[in-house]
């Protein structure tokens, strides 16, 4: 097995042209697991650890830009008040030296459909920045999961950043696991509110195929009329999202539980979260969210 080691983005792509096969590792928290098991057994190894900036992350007036290699800790402890959905997802990611070392990067590029952070990336309307010898291009996450080996990713391409628009409302994200954060999720939710509680983006994880987002059960909430009041959210309407919401995928068999429970449990965590986050926005005061001042919900 060869290891490159490159140090900037312009080598790394080149590199990756030369090798569409060479795996890519920063953190290794799976890359290093798998090729241990025996799992993976890639020819040629690409080190991105060396690229300078590329751990490093920006908090800009309406977006936070992440470097691919900003591991799970920094955006739990440091990010919360900026993404305070995609802080919760990285605090639940395994252990704590798994946060230290695994990185969004390597979550995005393994593409787990179990990974805690696709449906906190997904509810936040986040944009994945991946970049070849042919040039950059953005890719919105509604359209980086689910393709037929992955993702949007192509073979000559690296995933170089991440782009997160700051919440103006109020965001969540549960899973339910075994062991919590070490062990897979067996299912995961996130949602997120507009500033003005009108709008709101959820998703699943570890429940289909692919993280994905639950349209029915935004587009329930949206025509409903509910949202933007400042009145609590009808039972009725809260029960049924959570039932839109495990239609939203068909629910995958595994680690110990069949579909009826998925089904079950996303059902659950999509009516409690819904609650959660609009209980934040009542006590925040209707219309009265501010960029600055999101804090997480406890």
């Amino acid at each position: 097995m060869q290891v490159v080691r490159v140090q900037s983005w312009p080598e790394a792509v080149a590199v990756r042209s030369e090798f569409p096969d060479a795996v890519p590792v920063a953190g290794g928290t799976d890359v290093m697991v798998a090729i241990k098991l025996r799992n993976l057994r890639p020819e040629v190894l690409l080190d991105l650890s060396r690229i300078p900036g590329s751990d490093r992350y920006r908090v800009g007036p309406d977006t936070v830009r992440l470097g691919p290699r900003v591991c799970h800790t920094a955006v739990a402890e440091l990010l919360g008040p900026h993404l305070p959905g995609l802080a919760l997802a990285a605090r639940s990611v395994g252990s704590r030296q798994v946060r230290n070392r695994g990185t969004i990067g390597g979550s995005l590029g393994t593409a787990s459909a179990a990974g805690d952070v696709h449906p906190a990336l997904l509810a936040a309307g986040a944009d994945i920045e991946l970049s070849s010898v042919r040039g950059a291009r953005w890719v919105p996450a509604d359209g980086f999961y689910g393709h037929r080996g992955g993702t949007a990713l192509a073979a000559d391409e690296l995933i170089t950043g991440v782009r997160v628009p700051r919440a103006a409302g109020p965001q969540r994200f549960q899973k339910i696991g075994l062991r919590l954060g070490l062990v897979k999720a067996l299912c995961s939710f996130a949602i997120a509110l507009d500033r003005d509680g009108r709008r709101v983006r959820a998703a699943l994880g570890a429940y289909g195929a692919a993280p994905v987002r639950a349209r029915a059960a935004e587009r329930l909430l949206e025509e409903s009329g509910a949202l933007g009041t400042a009145r609590p959210l009808p039972a009725a309407l809260v029960t049924e999202f959570g039932r839109l919401a495990a239609t939203s995928a068909t629910p995958v068999e595994g680690g110990g539980v069949g579909a009826d429970y998925r089904r079950r449990a996303v059902s659950v965590l999509a009516a409690r979260n819904l609650v959660q986050v609009w209980d934040t926005f009542l006590a925040k005061g209707h219309h009265g969210h501010h960029r600055d001042g999101q804090r997480q919900a406890p």
